[in-house]
């Protein structure tokens, strides 16, 4: 894979450089840019599968960067010494990110995904979800990128009913009757969807609360989803999902 590196200070460019080119032998290191407009450049002229993207420089941010790029049939990997406002962003977009200083194993699984990933023809796609989300504030309808055995399913939330654990896997359960089955634990998800209205209210349950439809309390007391499903709600979750059906109704 042709990479460029993307990365303003310059210890921190010859740094990655020299750990890709030592612990990650199937990428070549094309080139690196040390602003914005260097890296729009670059990009353009040679045409990388991967970038490595550092998102705060002196210039602008790698997000400026992917709005100048005409054709972004790359994927990326940002980089960033801190936990940056956009990680939630980039989190819903399955594009990968690395903490600076960045690990050796971080960095390799990192670039193994985007190898299992390169020949797909939906890196832009995420991409523009990615410059999407940006722009959205937690109010507003976010849309996620789901990667499957298929390949990635952009997904916006409210379409979303429920997600249900199994093992390391979690279901989606779509309004449409679609489900899309994801190698991911649910824990990950619910940290990514408790600011949209999203609730785990079982151990194996993530429900979208606006797609409750009534609360039985009855046998143990359980929920009731727009599409007709009962799903069981914890004791233990009983009053705080109470509390967010009462804020549903204010």
């Amino acid at each position: 894979m042709n990479a460029i590196i993307v990365e303003d200070e310059p210890r921190s460019r010859e740094f990655l450089k020299n750990m890709v080119q030592e612990f990650c032998p199937q990428v070549v290191v094309a080139g690196t840019a040390a602003s914005v407009e260097e890296a729009v450049a670059m990009i353009e002229s040679v045409k990388p599968s991967l970038v490595f993207l550092d998102i705060e420089m002196h210039t602008g941010t790698g997000f400026d960067v992917l709005q100048r790029v005409k054709q972004k049939n790359f994927h990326v990997i940002f980089t960033t010494a801190y936990d940056h406002y956009a990680i939630q962003a980039i989190k819903f977009s399955a594009v990968d990110y690395l903490l600076k200083p960045i690990d050796v194993e971080e960095l390799q699984q990192a670039v193994k995904k985007v190898e299992e990933k390169v020949g797909a023809n939906n890196s832009s796609q995420a991409l523009d979800i990615l410059l999407q989300n940006l722009k959205k504030s937690p109010g507003e309808d976010f849309s996620i990128t789901l990667s499957t055995s298929d390949g990635l399913d952009f997904v916006p939330l409210k379409t979303i009913l429920r997600l249900e654990a199994s093992g390391p896997y979690t279901h989606f359960f779509m309004k449409d009757k679609r489900k899309v089955i994801v190698s991911r634990h649910m824990k990950e998800y619910e940290m990514l969807l408790t600011d949209h209205y999203f609730f785990r209210v079982h151990n194996s349950h993530i429900i979208n609360m606006n797609e409750v439809s009534r609360m039985v309390k009855t046998d143990g007391g359980y929920a009731i989803m727009s599409d007709g499903t009962n799903i069981s709600i914890s004791p233990k979750k009983k009053d705080e999902f109470m509390e967010l059906m009462k804020k549903r109704l204010v």
